[in-house]
C-alpha cells in the first residue's frame, strides 16, 4: 500500500497541490484551482481524501470550496456563510478546521460556522458575536479575522480561535459561549499600564499539540507557550532573532518541538533576519532555540510567510513545509535540517497544509 503526501498551497490565486510519495524527494504541481479565486486556507481529510479550501473576496463573497478528486474537480458553496440582516457582511473565509466529520470555518469579520454535511451548508455559532466584549473588538492590519481554529483531538466541545487584534477565545461548549485566554501575553502597543489586558491582543498564530493541553501562540508582541489549555502563558522569545512573526507549526508527536520562522521585526520590513532565511526550531518547549538554515537561500530573503504557511506532515521522520509571500514553497523530510524549493513564482501564498493518505482511501488523483 503506496503512501501519497499532498501538500495544499492556498494563495491569492487560487488553490495549488503538490504531490509526492513517501520519499518526499520528487514533486508534482497542480493548479490553479478554484477558478483562481482569492484562497486564505486549504485543508484536507486523511479518511476521505477530501480538499477543502475557504476563500472569497467583497467582489466574489465567502465561500468554501471542496474537491473529492485530490483536484480534478471544484465546487464550492456559500449557503449559511452570513450574518443576520444589519450586521457588516461577511468579506472572506480565513480558516478551516475539520474533527469527528464536522468542517467549522472561521470568516471575516470575526465569526465562527460549522457544516455537518461536508461543507454543503453552514450553520452560524452565534456566541462570538454575543461576547460582552465584542462591541470593543478592534482589527488588526489585515482585518477583523478569525485566522486561527483548533479542535480538540478528544473532546470536539472544545474550541481555541484567534482572532486579530482581540486575542485568543476558548469554549468548551462547541462554540455557544467563550472565554478571553490571554493571562501573559502582552499587547506592547497599549499604554504601559495596560500591557497586560483580558483581551485585546494582536495574536498571529495558535498552535496546539494534538495529545496535550499545550497549547502555542505567535502573537505581535512575542512568542508565548501555554500548558493549561490557554488560561496562562509563559514567554519563550528568549533566544530568537525577533519576538515578531506570523506562523507556528507543532510536531505530530512531540510537543516539546515547534516550529517558527521569526521576521525582522514589525517596522523595520518584515522579512527574514539580515536577509537570511532560516526555521527555528526547539525540541525543549521554546527552552533552546536552534536556527535551520541548510539549503534555504542565505542572502537576498527579503519573503515574509504568513500566518498560515507553515506544516508538518504526519511521517515518521516528519517533513515541515512554508510558503513564502513571493510565491516558493520550500520543504524538508528530515524534520528541518535540510531543506529543498519544490515550487516558484506561485502567487502569494497564504497558507500551506498537508495531506498523508495511503491507496486504498482513493484512486488516482491530480
Amino acid at each position: 500500500m503506496a503512501t501519497r503526501v499532498f501538500v495544499l498551497v492556498a494563495t491569492k490565486k487560487g488553490v495549488f497541490v503538490l504531490e509526492s510519495d513517501a520519499a518526499r524527494k520528487d514533486w508534482r504541481l497542480g493548479g490553479p484551482f478554484c477558478e483562481t479565486w482569492p484562497i486564505q486556507h486549504a485543508i484536507g481529510d486523511p479518511k476521505t481524501g477530501t480538499i477543502f479550501a475557504g476563500g472569497g473576496s467583497e467582489w466574489f463573497g465567502p465561500a468554501v470550496w471542496k474537491s473529492t478528486d485530490l483536484g480534478n474537480n471544484w465546487t464550492h458553496s456559500s449557503a449559511g456563510l452570513a450574518y443576520e440582516t444589519g450586521v457588516a457582511p461577511i468579506k472572506t473565509v480565513w480558516s478551516l478546521a475539520m474533527r469527528d466529520g464536522a468542517l467549522y470555518a472561521g470568516v471575516e469579520p470575526a465569526g465562527l460556522f460549522r457544516s455537518d454535511d461536508a461543507g454543503e451548508t453552514f450553520t452560524h455559532l452565534d456566541g462570538l458575536q454575543r461576547h460582552p466584549t465584542r462591541p470593543e473588538w478592534n482589527p488588526g492590519g489585515a482585518g477583523l479575522i478569525l485566522h486561527s481554529l483548533v479542535i480538540d483531538k478528544q473532546d470536539t466541545q472544545k474550541i481555541w480561535i484567534g482572532i486579530s487584534a482581540a486575542g485568543v477565545f476558548h469554549s468548551a461548549d462547541g462554540g455557544m459561549t467563550w472565554e478571553p485566554r490571554n493571562r501573559g501575553t502582552r499587547a506592547d502597543f497599549m499604554p504601559d499600564d495596560q500591557k497586560y489586558p483580558e483581551f485585546g491582543q494582536c495574536v498571529h498564530s495558535v498552535v496546539k499539540a494534538e495529545d496535550s493541553d499545550r497549547l502555542y501562540q505567535q502573537n505581535h508582541c512575542g512568542m508565548y507557550r501555554s500548558d493549561d489549555g490557554g488560561r496562562t502563558w509563559d514567554s519563550i522569545e528568549a533566544g530568537l532573532p525577533s519576538s515578531f512573526g506570523f506562523p507556528a507549526a507543532v510536531h505530530p508527536r512531540d510537543s516539546d518541538t515547534l516550529y517558527l520562522l521569526p521576521l525582522n521585526g514589525d517596522i523595520k520590513g518584515r522579512f527574514m533576519p539580515d536577509a537570511k532565511a532560516a526555521v527555528w526550531r526547539t525540541r525543549d518547549g521554546g527552552a533552546t532555540w536552534q536556527a535551520m538554515r541548510s539549503g534555504l537561500p542565505q542572502e537576498s530573503a527579503y519573503f515574509a510567510v504568513l500566518r498560515q504557511a507553515l506544516a508538518t506532515d504526519t511521517l515518521d521522520e516528519a517533513g515541515v513545509y512554508f510558503g513564502t509571500n513571493s510565491g516558493s514553497v520550500y520543504a524538508s523530510r528530515d524534520e528541518g535540517e535540510t531543506w529543498i524549493q519544490i515550487a516558484q513564482h506561485l502567487p502569494m501564498i497564504s497558507s500551506v497544509e498537508t495531506l498523508v493518505i495511503e491507496d486504498d482511501v482513493m484512486g488516482s488523483g491530480t
